[in-house]
């Protein structure tokens, strides 16, 4: 009976949202972005929006993101515009996603977490950034990694410590604790590593 209660809250909840247009970013997947804009029930801006209010609201205890994609909102909106065109392809469309920052990203500085390169700006995405755009994701912007991708403890001179979201005693650990401990918070749907 409490789990029948608890589902139908869940429910009543999910239903409030949809009716305000404020996606819930809280564990999204894939498909779970794909049922409410295919849906109709929020627009990639939206959806992209509701990430963005995640982000602002707990990054500051967090510190999991380093910069955020300055055209991110206009790509969204491009993604919405191709939808009401009927040209909705690509098995991420509109799915936000979040890189490392050692994955080269226009418009985006890649700094691997060093505050030397800060102002290092790649000429053209890398490979996987590609193939991620092409499959319609949108990139909301960098996460911290350990300085470098050099150790394991997810702190760097350009972004600082990442914290542990559900333990602010404990790092996320590894040096790509920064995407792991994003996409833990919700930050967005899925993101990159790197390992050795």
């Amino acid at each position: 009976m409490l789990l029948h209660s608890f589902a139908l809250l869940t429910n009543c909840f999910a239903i409030v949202l949809a009716q305000s247009g404020t996606f819930d970013a809280r564990e999204a997947t894939i498909s779970s972005v794909h049922a409410a804009l295919y849906g109709r029930i929020n627009t990639c801006r939206q959806i992209v929006s509701s990430f963005l209010a995640r982000i602002e609201a707990y990054n500051p205890s967090v510190n999991a993101i380093i910069t955020l994609n300055p055209d991110v909102l206009d790509i969204a909106d491009s993604l919405d515009a191709r939808f009401a065109a009927g040209n909705a392809t690509g098995p991420l469309f509109c799915v936000p996603i979040l890189l490392k920052d050692n994955y080269d990203a226009l418009p985006m500085a890649t700094t691997g977490g060093c505050v030397a390169l800060n102002s290092s700006k790649p000429t053209a995405d890398a490979p996987t950034v590609t193939a991620l755009r092409k499959a319609g994701a949108v990139i909301l912007g960098k996460s911290n990694l350990h300085e470098l991708a050099l150790e394991g403890l997810s702190v760097s001179s350009y972004g600082g410590q990442t914290i542990n979201p559900y333990d602010h005693t404990r790092t996320p650990g590894g040096s790509s604790g920064g995407t792991g401990a994003a996409i833990a918070a919700s930050f967005a749907v899925f993101g990159t590593g790197t390992g050795e």
